[in-house]
């Protein structure tokens, strides 16, 4: 099987995505802590209880108000510092490895991801992926209707390489969005079983053609001669 084009999703996929999560929450923790004279490791450790006890959603409304301190303007706050913070987080060994294998191969790297502009260009340049990743296309520039299960993003990258959809490989971690449309069209899909999604099992039209749990199997996956569920697709 042979793909000339690889695209691979951020969040989940390149990196975990708790790691920036956590980031956030420290960065809105350090300010209150500085603001209202409150503890930011306790702080800090509250934001992390909520999120492991009921998931993402209202965390900081709860936590601000167990401080006294909830207002609208302090969830603004919040919600201001976690999205514009400078993220402390990093790309593994073992998957700047893997990015480099296929740029020593000559087969372009894409980036789509869906999400808030400034935030992931920010995680995009803070994990130095543009040294190894030819353009990455965040989809809410395109206007949030051409977000996943949009195919468009996917449509312009096959534009760009002049490559058919088949030639393609998207490798992202989300049955719930990441693959159902793109495999309907003849784009290769891989799934990383990581993150919040990583146990989620949903009608096989949602599911990827592989399931992996690293990206480092990538290399006896892609460009292997060893018929394998992309070369049969």
């Amino acid at each position: 099987m042979k793909v000339k084009v690889i695209i691979f999703d951020l969040d989940d996929t390149l990196y975990n995505e708790i790691e920036y999560v956590y980031s956030g929450f420290k960065a809105v923790a350090n300010y209150f802590a500085n603001l209202k004279n409150i503890n930011d490791e306790q702080f800090y450790t509250e934001m992390v209880y909520n999120l492991r006890k009921d998931g993402r959603g209202k965390i900081f409304d709860k936590v601000l108000k167990k401080y006294n301190i909830y207002s609208k303007k302090n969830i603004k706050k919040s919600i201001s510092i976690y999205r514009n913070h400078q993220p402390n987080i990093f790309l593994s060994d073992e998957n700047i490895e893997i990015l480099k294998y296929f740029n020593n191969k000559k087969i372009p790297l894409y980036i789509i991801t869906d999400g808030n502009k400034i935030v992931q260009e920010k995680k995009i340049k803070k994990l130095g992926l543009e040294q190894y990743i030819k353009k990455n296309l965040i989809t809410h520039r395109y206007g949030k209707k051409n977000s996943k299960p949009s195919t468009y993003c996917f449509e312009k990258v096959a534009k760009i390489e002049k490559v058919q959809y088949s030639d393609i490989v998207y490798v992202g971690d989300n049955i719930n969005k990441d693959f159902i449309n793109i495999k309907k069209i003849g784009f290769k899909t891989i799934r990383v079983l990581n993150g919040m999604f990583k146990n989620e099992i949903k009608k096989e039209c949602y599911h990827a053609q592989l399931d992996i749990e690293s990206l480092k199997e990538l290399k006896n996956i892609i460009n292997n001669p060893v018929k394998n569920s992309l070369s049969e697709s």
